[in-house]
């Protein structure tokens, strides 16, 4: 993408405007035509090949959520994800004016990147820094920013997997009007045809903030923070919430261009940031057609963002059988080191696992399962769920402590 220097064009505007000189007026239009040429396709890694994309999963300390789009200011490049992805509540958080998120600068990792991303910016942290009182920016304004390592720039492509785009940042359209989107929960289990989603939209709402849609398939946990194209192949928001109204399975879709708005507005190091533009043209039949390759982790470790009981609400299977969690690695039972490192395991594969440290409450993770802790005694305890919603009868857990080193 590209960024026009204001006081470049201001300063020969007003050239133009006190010397009238026609030579002047064609040269300042040669110069704007050049700052107004975006990067050229052969910037980007092939689309058929790029190993990082929108679409694919990122983990935020263990929580897994999807993309959406590639973000561009200058040298930086970033992929957008939701911003409830980084936060250390409950799964059913929404205001994000008062929930708990982790800081910015956390290791995130992407699925194709030789290197975590940090996060670079999140909606929910400069909301609750700022003591943000609209109550339908604190519902609905659900953005964040990965920062890329530049070891893996060259890795990307901004075009969407099975549809092209975006191209631009646009509106919705009208109720009825044509939605486009790809998720890529692990929860999908690798059906590459279950990607790619079409749908509509049902209502507008939130002052504008929330779009609710409708789409063949839902979105299910671990699409959260996935973009979504209006019919002109637009980017115009990211999948922020699974809703019950006006219609079962529909999702609550945040307004992208309010939410870039208002990040620009109150981030000023990343007011310049734009997305980048697909370098493959949108195409509404492509990914329903076709499908696409799928980038979904493996099974071992397939992670939630949110409670994994509602993806499991239309399983036909008939298993009513538990599975068995194991805890693989662990902390020493008494160590100086203050981050604990869990890894574990389901008896079943495909199964998704809740984590809850010592008082916290349990919320979606995976293995291998990071935190820093306290000088104290802790408790660590998982639990793993299986496909059709089974969840294990006792959590496996385990008890450490952690000491001050000697001096």
């Amino acid at each position: 993408m590209f960024r026009m220097p204001r006081i470049g064009y201001e300063r020969c505007m007003s050239s133009i405007k006190i010397l009238r000189f026609p030579s002047l007026l064609a040269l300042c239009f040669s110069v704007l035509a050049v700052m107004l040429v975006p990067a050229t396709a052969s910037a980007w890694a092939p689309a058929k090949t790029a190993a990082i994309h929108p679409g694919v999963q990122v983990f935020t300390e263990g929580a897994q959520c999807t993309s959406n789009f590639v973000f561009q200011d200058g040298s930086e490049v970033y992929l957008g994800q939701a911003a409830h992805c980084s936060g250390t509540g409950e799964a059913t958080d929404t205001d994000g004016c008062a929930a708990a998120s982790l800081p910015i600068g956390t290791a995130v990792e992407v699925t194709g990147a030789s290197r975590p991303g940090q996060l670079a910016y999140s909606s929910w942290n400069t909301m609750k820094a700022k003591g943000e009182s609209d109550a339908d920016a604190c519902a609905y304004n659900d953005f964040a920013l990965i920062r890329i390592d530049p070891a893996d720039v060259g890795k990307i492509n901004p075009s969407v997997p099975g549809f092209g785009g975006p191209t631009a940042v646009g509106g919705t359209g009208g109720l009825g009007s044509s939605v486009y989107s790809y998720g890529n929960s692990s929860l999908r289990l690798g059906i590459r045809q279950l990607s790619p989603k079409q749908g509509i939209v049902l209502q507008n709402e939130a002052s504008g903030w929330s779009h609710n849609v409708l789409t063949v398939t839902p979105g299910i946990p671990g699409d959260s923070g996935s973009g979504f194209l209006n019919d002109k192949g637009e980017a115009f928001g990211t999948l922020s919430t699974l809703q019950f109204a006006p219609a079962a399975g529909s999702n609550g879709v945040g307004n992208l261009t309010k939410e870039l708005n208002y990040m620009r507005a109150n981030a000023p190091a990343l007011s310049g940031v734009q997305l980048v533009r697909g370098t493959e043209p949108f195409s509404a039949k492509l990914g329903l057609l076709l499908g696409t390759p799928s980038d979904t982790p493996p099974s071992d470790t397939p992670p939630s963002d949110t409670p994994p009981s509602d993806a499991a609400a239309g399983s036909t299977t008939n298993d009513t059988t538990p599975p068995r969690t194991t805890i693989k690695s662990k902390p020493k039972k008494s160590s100086t080191k203050r981050k604990a490192r869990f890894t574990f395991a389901s008896s079943e594969a495909g199964s998704t696992f809740r984590c809850k440290l010592d008082k916290g409450g349990y919320r979606s993770c995976a293995s291998p399962f990071s935190k820093k802790v306290k000088v104290a005694k802790h408790t660590f305890s998982v639990i793993a769920i299986d496909r059709a919603g089974n969840k294990d009868k006792s959590a496996a857990t385990y008890k450490w402590k952690v000491k001050k080193p000697r001096r």
